[in-house]
């Protein structure tokens, strides 16, 4: 039985889902926000990078997002953009509920 390779289309909405459903739920809303505003415009190299990214730790994550840690260099330029949306997401965000 051979596979087939995964389509761009199935490719994103996997990428999507994984990171709408990760282990905490400050991943879920920092993650599924930059997926749906993101993930469609990157290149296969870049959605290479998340998809790495997404198969750390997601303590490690929150970690490296929020400044609390030290992040890989490797995924620097991807956490100041996901960083840079995550605040302008909460800046424009209704919390009086």
């Amino acid at each position: 039985m051979t596979d087939k390779a995964e389509t761009p289309e199935n490719r994103l909405k996997r990428l999507v889902m994984r990171s709408k459903r990760r282990g905490i739920r400050e991943m879920d809303l920092i993650l599924g926000a930059f997926a749906d505003r993101h993930l469609a415009a990157l290149s296969p190299g870049d959605l290479d990078l998340y998809e790495r990214f997404l198969g750390e730790n997601d303590h490690d994550l929150y970690g490296w997002i929020s400044g609390q840690l030290e992040a890989p260099q490797e995924y620097l330029a991807l956490i100041e953009t996901i960083r840079a949306g995550a605040i302008a997401h909460s800046a424009g965000a209704d919390i009086s509920n």
